[in-house]
């Protein structure tokens, strides 16, 4: 494993302001642009620029180095194909009507389930299940180019799992059969090469990118063009993960698709014996830290921005592949996370404005929550899971755990702190956070604002949280400001809710501004507020197999005149 550079994870200590915002969709033009690039598939311009000579093999076979998903392995060995809970027949995935959702569309389309296919049988096992659904997927989509199949990131992701999965899919001793796929592979290869830098920043562009120069180093004349095709992935990279390694669309979810794809392109290099290019290798290098910072006590992600906690194993098997080892990066100044750790407390701050609209779908209204651990127990959490929770979940359920009240933080009026519109997109809301850490031999300390209710309410909402150098206490005080010189704060209602893991139990004290809570494992941790009335509520959270678990939570209500008010609480290790 090489070892990733160390030196940018000092603690930028005093203020900083950030500003970004999630009310940024596409422009209008951009949406015309993009239909009409989506219309010129259909001319016959676009029909002789995918033409070209036909392959007549593949220069080399890159490895796949990533584990599938043993569960929907299994069940493509029964004949099906399933995705959080979505079920289809493997025979009938291509009606002229498909019923299926969009994420499960995605996953049959990119070929994402050769990978789960092959972690459960063998070749001899893997082809005869393959091979059929390839040719149903030829004969519905080959000739037509057309989303969401000819979607230029399902393309790109295409063109690595054929490749990487080739002995499963071109294994047929039917030779028009084998010539179709590997023309059929260079046509998109080629549909790509303009389209690929027309995605929108992140994963998708990334994935398209990575197709580009996959199809070029595997696909016989592409080396020509090496040089162009790695400056568009350079650029792709750049516009799409921040200097401090995080991702652009701030969820962890994205963070690991992103990190995979540029594996599996490292890997393809490989095959061809050529070194990748640098940024290809610096990237990774920086992505891993940034995602091992999100990571809580028990190994496993913490929830943020759609997605739920990624198993440690699962994890643990995606960063070995990369070959970095990395301690967790402590601050991501862009990405927005911020770590506290000390003893076997592990504290994460979501310390930036939501995602930009356009690039990411699902952001949530998160800004100043945070998650706590004690070890391998999960203390306070987010619900997290909108977009990972199963597909027999309702959609208003998912759509809720996206809400700020899903969230461990402080809430006005029972609104979001971003608001969501009802197509799913961010609106305003939080476009500045003001941050500020401090590091002593006895605690790190952040505080943090942001302006997410300045605008109907009038307030800031300031967040301190102190945890103290030997893990043993986290102090937090929650703030309403008046927002301005010319303050139009009225009297308001608001709440701060604190979810707790699972197997937490609670016990409210007599005095009614406490409570204790016993972990799992027998530890004792007390609670203790000031300056809100403190309730027990149930609440939930979403496991790693996107199944909503029943939790409960804390939660101190109040309300705040005119000029602000703040409610001090402290989570302090009994036992």
């Amino acid at each position: 494993m090489s070892e990733a550079r160390s030196d940018g994870d000092g603690i930028d200590e005093g203020k900083r302001l950030i500003k970004l915002g999630g009310d940024k969709g596409l422009s209008l033009t951009e949406r015309l642009t993009e239909r009409f690039h989506r219309l010129t598939w259909r001319t016959p311009i676009h029909g002789m620029k995918l033409k070209g000579r036909h392959p007549l093999k593949l220069i080399a076979v890159p490895d796949d180095p990533f584990m599938g998903d043993i569960k929907r392995g299994q069940a493509l060995l029964r004949g099906e194909m399933m995705l959080r809970g979505e079920v289809r027949e493997s025979a009938g995935l291509f009606a002229a009507k498909p019923d299926y959702s969009r994420e499960f569309a995605d996953y049959l389309h990119s070929f994402a389930w050769l990978r789960d296919l092959s972690s459960v049988a063998t070749r001899a096992q893997a082809a005869p299940i393959a091979e059929p659904i390839m040719r149903n997927w030829l004969q519905h989509h080959a000739d037509t180019v057309a989303e969401p199949a000819w979607r230029a990131d399902l393309w790109g992701r295409r063109i690595l799992f054929w490749t990487a999965h080739a002995p499963l899919i071109l294994s047929s001793a039917d030779l028009v059969y084998r010539s179709r796929v590997l023309n059929t592979l260079a046509r998109g290869a080629r549909h790509i090469d303009r389209g690929a830098e027309k995605m929108p920043p992140g994963a998708p562009r990334i994935a398209a990118m990575c197709g580009v120069v996959a199809g070029g180093l595997l696909i016989a004349g592409g080396d020509a063009r090496r040089g162009g095709m790695e400056a568009a992935l350079a650029r792709a990279v750049s516009m799409s993960v921040f200097e401090d390694g995080g991702s652009i669309a701030r969820a962890p979810m994205a963070q690991i698709d992103v990190l995979m794809l540029l594996t599996m392109l490292r890997e393809t290099y490989a095959a061809r014996r050529l070194e990748a290019p640098g940024a290809v290798h610096e990237t990774i290098a920086r992505m891993v830290p940034a995602l091992l910072g999100v990571c809580l006590g028990d190994k496993a992600l913490s929830s943020w921005q759609g997605g739920g906690p990624v198993a440690a194993d699962t994890l643990a098997q995606i960063i070995e592949a990369t070959g970095v080892r990395a301690r967790p990066l402590r601050q991501a100044r862009d990405w927005g996370y911020q770590r506290l750790a000390a003893g076997s407390t592990v504290a994460i701050i979501d310390a930036a404005p939501p995602p930009v609209a356009r690039l990411a779908e699902g952001g949530c209204a998160s800004t100043l929550a945070f998650e706590m651990s004690d070890g391998p127990h999960r203390v306070v959490v987010n619900c997290g899971g909108a977009r990972a929770v199963l597909a027999q979940v309702p959609k208003a359920l998912a759509e809720a755990l996206r809400t700020t009240a899903a969230h461990s933080t402080l809430t006005v009026g029972d609104s979001n702190s971003t608001a969501i519109h009802a197509d799913g997109t961010l609106g305003r809301g939080v476009a500045e956070v003001e941050l500020a850490r401090q590091e002593s031999d006895a605690s790190s300390r952040i505080e943090a604002s942001h302006d997410g209710y300045a605008r109907r309410y009038g307030f800031l909402h300031r967040r301190q949280l102190i945890l103290s150098s030997e893990g043993r206490e986290l102090r937090g005080e929650d703030l309403l400001l008046p927002a301005g010189k010319r303050s139009k704060s009225q009297q308001a209602a608001f709440a701060v809710r604190f979810h707790l893991g699972r197997g937490v139990q609670v016990s409210p004290t007599a005095d009614g501004q406490a409570a204790l809570l016993r972990l799992p494992g027998g530890g004792l941790w007390q609670f203790r507020v000031r300056g809100g009335a403190l309730a027990i509520e149930d609440s939930l959270w979403v496991d790693a197999d996107g199944r909503p678990q029943a939790t409960q939570q804390l939660v101190v209500s109040g309300e705040s005149p005119a000029g602000g008010c703040n409610v001090s609480w402290a989570f302090k290790r009994a036992k």
